[in-house]
């Protein structure tokens, strides 16, 4: 029978003829009950009309190429037909020559059309290979056509679906019973939870409001005075303390006037701390020296001079910083100070923002008050008791000096990966006679925050006897007959300084390798014999070693 005509070029049909084995006549297949039908060609789902289709699935099979499925040979039904097929003899011991070499894909096709059996013969077509070799083209996958649906605006491809299949394992009908039997505590339990979580969002959003709305407020303020330090005024506004006393506190440092210790530049105040060694000689400061500070602002004159003697331990007071104040010039009662200022770094180092009353209505101290804006030690942040990373807010009231409640008025904030020496940051007090607020930078980093809601007498929790020198008394309550804000319902004023040491437990024992004991009387000689160590720690920049101040705001309620 003629071989069909070459579907891809001549040259396949010139390809080297090699002997084949004997083939089983072509009718073997037809022999079956039902006859094997030929595997189909996979085609693409034409909806077309009914008329076209025999045409075209002729011009399709005449042209491999004129569709993606056909393009792909289809899977050889001999050993003729498939060039990767091995010899015959190898396969069934049959003799046979070399496989036919294909040198390229047109090859493959002109052999598969160039064939002795047609491949649509049915019988030829329903043999079936008893082997297949790991060399013989895979079986052509099936493609699915995208057809294009038009729109009233664009086209769209879209893809036939599927018909679902359906299980033959299945033979009876499936039970359903949550279809027929409702679930109502399931139903109800789904309902309550949607029902809690509504109330709870609602009942945060209430309390959240309410503790908003109940935020006491300063009220209205007038503005008393606001220094930028353009100038320093010492005249009118800052009145600069001289003194050598310790302020009772039992301060290593001195307080003075000179510009080496507090002076202004471009726009800001620098409070300084300086040595006294570099203005008397370090011999002086521990023997055979008399030291008078000139205009010295303390009335008792213990606290104006001081004489260095080696045998008993007094020395000349190690450190010269400055103290300035608003005593005389300005001071508020009730309202709002808002101070913006930079910390100083140094061991040792106690910057302070406070206030205190202009007169003593209810005593000496404590008993008439003290109001700390900001207190802060300039020792690093691994200083165990709060270095320069950490600020700190309280309100000093009690009978005695030794029965002080500021243990329960006094709070603190801290800043993480930095500290206040590093930036300005602004310290304010907000006071009303129903409340006090001590915050930094912003209301939400409050330190202190009290309420006058009882006498501080109460509040203080004071035992009701006190040992007073011999005599047992009865514990006596400075603020009785007054407000619930006594003894802060008074005017104060306003006070700046750098401080260095004390003995009066700011800076803990046995803490940061403190070179002195408060109990010691001769804390101040160890501190000053220490020189060495505490002072590698102050900055050599002056400007770095100062508390920086850039501006100074005081309002009053009214």
């Amino acid at each position: 029978m003629p071989h069909p005509p070459s579907i891809i070029s001549s040259a396949s049909s010139s390809s080297e003829a090699v002997a084949t084995p004997q083939l089983p006549p072509a009718t073997t297949g037809a022999t079956r009950d039902p006859p094997l039908d030929p595997p189909r060609p996979l085609f693409f789902i034409d909806r077309r009309s009914e008329s076209n289709t025999i045409e075209e699935e002729r011009r399709d099979r005449s042209d491999p190429f004129r569709t993606p499925d056909l393009s792909s040979p289809p899977t050889p039904s001999s050993q003729r037909d498939n060039p990767f097929s091995p010899p015959g003899s190898i396969l069934n011991g049959m003799d046979g020559g070399l496989h036919s070499r294909v040198q390229s894909r047109v090859s493959v096709a002109s052999s598969v059309n160039s064939s002795g059996a047609p491949i649509g013969r049915p019988g030829l077509g329903s043999r079936t290979s008893t082997m297949r070799d790991s060399f013989m083209s895979p079986a052509p996958m099936q493609r699915r056509t995208a057809t294009a649906i038009p729109s009233a605006s664009r086209f769209s491809l879209a893809a036939p679906r599927s018909k679902r299949l359906k299980s033959t394992m299945l033979t009876g009908t499936i039970e359903k019973p949550w279809t027929t039997e409702k679930d109502t505590q399931g139903r109800l339990a789904y309902w309550i939870t949607y029902l809690v979580a509504f109330l709870g969002i609602a009942g945060s959003a209430l309390r959240c409001y309410f503790a908003w709305k109940d935020v006491p407020r300063v009220g209205n303020l007038c503005l008393v005075m606001e220094d930028d330090f353009n100038t320093f005024d010492t005249e009118n506004t800052w009145f600069q303390e001289v003194d050598m006393g310790g302020f009772g506190n039992g301060e290593f440092e001195m307080t003075t006037n000179s510009p080496n210790n507090s002076f202004v530049e471009d726009g800001m105040l620098y409070i300084v701390p300086t040595l006294t060694s570099d203005v008397i000689g370090s011999d002086n400061i521990f023997n055979g020296y008399t030291y008078n500070i000139s205009g010295c602002t303390n009335t008792n004159l213990t606290a104006c001079g001081a004489v260095s003697n080696q045998t008993t331990g007094a020395v000349i007071n190690p450190v010269m910083s400055a103290r300035i104040t608003t005593k005389k010039s300005y001071n508020i009662r009730y309202g709002k100070v808002e101070i913006r200022a930079r910390l100083p770094r140094g061991d040792w180092l106690w910057p302070a923002l406070w206030m205190l009353p202009t007169n003593d209505t209810y005593g000496a101290w404590p008993a008439s008050g003290e109001i700390d804006i900001m207190e802060s030690r300039g020792n690093g942040p691994e200083y165990k008791a709060q270095g320069v990373d950490y600020v700190r807010g309280s309100l000093n009231w009690g009978p005695f000096s030794w029965l002080n409640g500021v243990s329960k008025t006094f709070g603190w904030w801290n800043t993480r990966r930095t500290s206040y020496d590093k930036d300005f940051h602004t310290y304010s007090v907000e006071w009303t006679d129903k409340f006090l607020r001590v915050y930094v930078d912003t209301r939400l980093h409050h330190m202190l925050d009290v309420s006058f809601n009882e006498p501080f007498f109460t509040r203080g929790h004071f035992p009701p006897f006190v040992q007073n020198g011999s005599q047992t008394i009865q514990t006596p309550d400075p603020w009785v007959n007054s407000s619930l804000a006594a003894p802060f319902d008074q005017p104060f004023y306003l006070i700046m300084n750098v401080a260095v040491g004390g003995t009066n437990g700011w800076f803990p024992d046995g803490v940061g390798d403190k070179p002195w004991l408060d109990g010691s009387n001769t804390a101040m000689h160890d501190f000053a014999k220490q020189q060495s160590e505490w002072y590698s720690t102050w900055p050599t920049d002056i400007k770095q070693r100062a508390l920086v101040v850039d501006s100074v705001k005081m309002w009053q309620t009214c």
